[in-house]
C-alpha cells in the first residue's frame, strides 16, 4: 500500500468513523477507487489498525466519561458507573462471539465486494430513516436494551452497515434518548476495538514489514488525527441534527457503489 494511499485512507477512516455512514464501507471504497492491492487479511489488518487510532481518539474525548467510569468502578458498589459498565460488557457479547467464530467468512467481505457496501449502505439508510421517526425521550439504555444494541454492532461489522448508525437507530428505535444513545454508541467499541487489537499481538497477526509499516503508521496517526477533529464537534452534529440527512447521503452512495460495481 501505497504511503499517500494509506494516509488519505487514514483521514477517511478519522472522519466517517463518528457519523452514521459506516466507516468500513467507506474504506472499502476508498480502497477500490485508489486500486489499494491488498490481499483480503492485510486489508482486514489496516481496517484493525484505522478502528484502533480512532478508538483512542475516542478515549481522549470521552476521557472524562472514562474517568469517571473507573473511579465508580473502584468504589465496588452497585452505582450507575458500575451498571454501566456491566451494559457496555453486554453489549459487546455478540461482536466479540462474531469476531472469534465468524472472523474467516468476515474476511471475504473486505476484498472489494463494493456491490455488498453499496446493499449495506441502503440497509443503513433505511435503518437512520426509522430512526429518525421514533419519539424524542429520556429513557437510558438498560440492560436488555443494552444486548439488543450489541446485536446491532454485530451485524454492522459488514462493511457498508454503519456501526454507529445501527447501534444509535437500534437504541433509538428501543426509546433510549437520542444523546445518550450517541455517548454508549462511540464507548460501546472501545474495549471491543482495543480486545481484537491486543489478541491479534498475542497471536502474532499484526506484524509490519518495511514499507508496510511506514504506510500502516502514517494510516494510524492521520486516522488518530482526523478522529480527534472529527468526534470534537461531528459527534454534536449527530446528536442535534436530523438522521434523515444523513440516510439520504447513505442511499446515494450505496446506490452508486452498486452501479458503479455493475457497469462501472
Amino acid at each position: 500500500m501505497e504511503l499517500i494511499d494509506a494516509i488519505i485512507l487514514g483521514i477517511i477512516q478519522g472522519l466517517t468513523e463518528f457519523l452514521p455512514v459506516s466507516s468500513s464501507g467507506h474504506l472499502e471504497l476508498g480502497k477500490a477507487i485508489l486500486g489499494a492491492q491488498a490481499v483480503p487479511e492485510e486489508s482486514l489488518l489496516f481496517t484493525v489498525v484505522l478502528h484502533f487510532a480512532t478508538a483512542l481518539s475516542t478515549l481522549v474525548v470521552f476521557r472524562k466519561d472514562v474517568f469517571d467510569i473507573f473511579k465508580g468502578l473502584f468504589q465496588f458498589k452497585w452505582n450507575e458507573e458500575t451498571q454501566f459498565s456491566l451494559k457496555i460488557i453486554i453489549s459487546m457479547i455478540p461482536a466479540a462471539l462474531v469476531g472469534l467464530f465468524l472472523n474467516d467468512f468476515i474476511e471475504v467481505f473486505f476484498d472489494g465486494a463494493i456491490v455488498i457496501v453499496g446493499i449495506m449502505l441502503v440497509i443503513t439508510a433505511f435503518l437512520l430513516y426509522l430512526a429518525d421517526l421514533a419519539k424524542t425521550t429520556d429513557k437510558n439504555v438498560s440492560f436488555r436494551s443494552s444486548f439488543a444494541i450489541g446485536m446491532a454492532q454485530a451485524v454492522a461489522i459488514l462493511p457498508g452497515i454503519s456501526r454507529s448508525g445501527a447501534t444509535i437507530s437500534a437504541a433509538v428505535l428501543l426509546g433510549v434518548d437520542k444523546t445518550k444513545s450517541a455517548r454508549f454508541s462511540f464507548l460501546m467499541v472501545v474495549p471491543l476495538i482495543l480486545g481484537k487489537v491486543a489478541k491479534d499481538l498475542m497471536g502474532g497477526e499484526i506484524a509490519f514489514h518495511g514499507d508496510q509499516a511506514i504506510a500502516m503508521g502514517a494510516g494510524f496517526v492521520a486516522a488518530f488525527i482526523a478522529g480527534l477533529a472529527a468526534c470534537t464537534w461531528m459527534i454534536k452534529l449527530v446528536r442535534q441534527s436530523k438522521l434523515t440527512y444523513f440516510a439520504i447521503y447513505c442511499l446515494i452512495v450505496g446506490l452508486i457503489a452498486i452501479a458503479w460495481s455493475i457497469w462501472g
